[in-house]
């Protein structure tokens, strides 16, 4: 099997940019990967595949990449004729950018191949825009089955199904049922999910690309507008605007490179894709599936990992992903958080970044922050939220919603350059 290395990434600041366009974030992730690789042009660029979820609420509903990656061609920056290969998985669409280019160096069919994700989800005065960005990450076309299997889950965990009651999206309620049904059947509280919040506002306060970069306490979370029992709105991540971006190549490629790029050159482990099903509430998640698949293709087990990044829309998927991805027993992710196992200085860092309810969440560039930030850490470039020198680092990035499961899930495991 080919070895296949991320040799460059980037990340924007994530916020709300009305006034950035997507060719602007493409723009300036493009070009802040080919800095990183220390490339002046993307000559070598063989694919490109690029990842958006919400353009056509702008009206851009095809050719999306291509669209926003033409003015770079004209420039000069970006190679003429290469393909460009549109994607979208809702939350999990940069994660299948990078899935995408790592299968092209993994096959032997490209030697440098760009992943980038870019997205725009805040419309000053107009949520509507917005809603209709995230709708799109749930069945539109037979709603009354997740309406009904919602129904019956809210028997379950005791928590009625009461769609947009607190005003946020309807993944908010679906999040907050999975927490209430857990917290019904494993004791985990509503504090420990305010633990893992404050904990990462912590991460993100150090993060100066962080769309919140201030400390909440556990108390003030706990405190702080209610979204959805037991959701406050410290434990959801924002809505934002942004872009991130990897460049992948092959060993031969990398070997051609100046040692300084090299020395800084991170290896895939793995990378892994699961999908979605309307599962019982106790029947392990999706994640479970991809991680599996993810610790067989690397060779390693849980236990390896140093850090993670995971997919936090609610701080109460912290807890979940937690158990779903091996790092404690099924049941203990509340204890776990608040055991400081996650937090910086802990076993096992976790979401340094600041994870989606601190750093922010552009939908279709956030699997790719997510990188950006494990590759930060693994060169030790991470600055004042840098956990040691971690060898392993994982990434889970989960999109769109089936029942109790996301729709589709990526874990993809990173290993420090020797």
């Amino acid at each position: 099997m080919n070895e296949v290395y991320v040799v460059g990434s980037f990340s924007t600041a994530f916020g709300k940019k009305p006034e950035t366009g997507f060719k602007d974030l493409t723009r300036e992730a493009y070009l802040g990967c080919l800095a990183d690789a220390g490339l002046a042009q993307g000559a070598d660029i063989e694919q490109a595949w690029f990842g958006n979820c919400g353009m056509g609420a702008f009206g851009q509903n095809n050719i999306r990449g291509q669209v926003c990656l033409t003015p770079l061609v004209g420039d000069g920056l970006f190679p003429e004729r290469v393909p460009v290969i549109n994607v979208e998985g809702g939350c999990a669409t940069a994660s299948m950018a990078f899935h995408g280019a790592w299968k092209d160096i993994l096959s032997g069919q490209s030697r440098l191949s760009l992943a980038i994700g870019v997205e725009k989800t805040f419309f000053p005065g107009d949520a509507a825009r917005t809603q209709s960005i995230f709708e799109g990450g749930i069945d539109q076309l037979d709603p009354a089955e997740w309406h009904d299997y919602y129904r019956r889950a809210g028997e379950i965990s005791g928590k009625p199904f009461e769609p947009n009651a607190g005003g946020g999206t309807v993944f908010m309620d679906t999040y907050a049922m999975q927490a209430a049904w857990h917290m019904r059947r494993h004791g985990t509280t509503q504090r420990q999910i305010a633990e893992a919040a404050s904990k990462n506002h912590h991460h993100g306060s150090l993060n100066p690309k962080a769309q919140y970069r201030f400390e909440v306490s556990v108390d003030e979370v706990l405190a702080d507008r209610m979204v959805s029992f037991p959701l406050t709105r410290s434990m959801c991540a924002p809505i934002g605007d942004g872009a991130a971006a990897a460049l992948l190549c092959s060993a031969d490629y990398l070997a051609a490179l100046p040692p300084a790029v090299r020395a800084r050159a991170v290896r895939v482990r793995a990378s892994t894709l699961s999908g979605g099903k309307y599962r019982d509430p106790a029947e392990p998640g999706l994640s479970r599936i991809a991680a599996q698949k993810a610790y067989a293709q690397a060779g390693i087990g849980p236990d390896a990992i140093d850090i993670a990044e995971v997919h936090d829309a609610t701080s109460f998927c912290e807890i979940y992903q937690s158990e779903m991805l091996g790092f404690c027993d099924e049941g203990q992710g509340g204890a776990y958080i608040a055991s400081g196992a996650a937090s910086l200085g802990g076993r096992r860092p976790c979401n340094l970044s600041g994870g989606l309810v601190s750093k922010g969440h552009p939908v279709g560039a956030t699997g790719l922050s997510m990188i950006d930030e494990l590759v930060l850490q693994l060169r030790g470039e991470a600055g004042a939220r840098q956990a040691g020198a971690p060898r392993y680092a994982l990434a889970e990035n989960g999109g769109g919603v089936v029942g109790f499961d996301e729709a589709a899930c990526s874990v993809i495991i990173l290993e420090a350059g020797k």
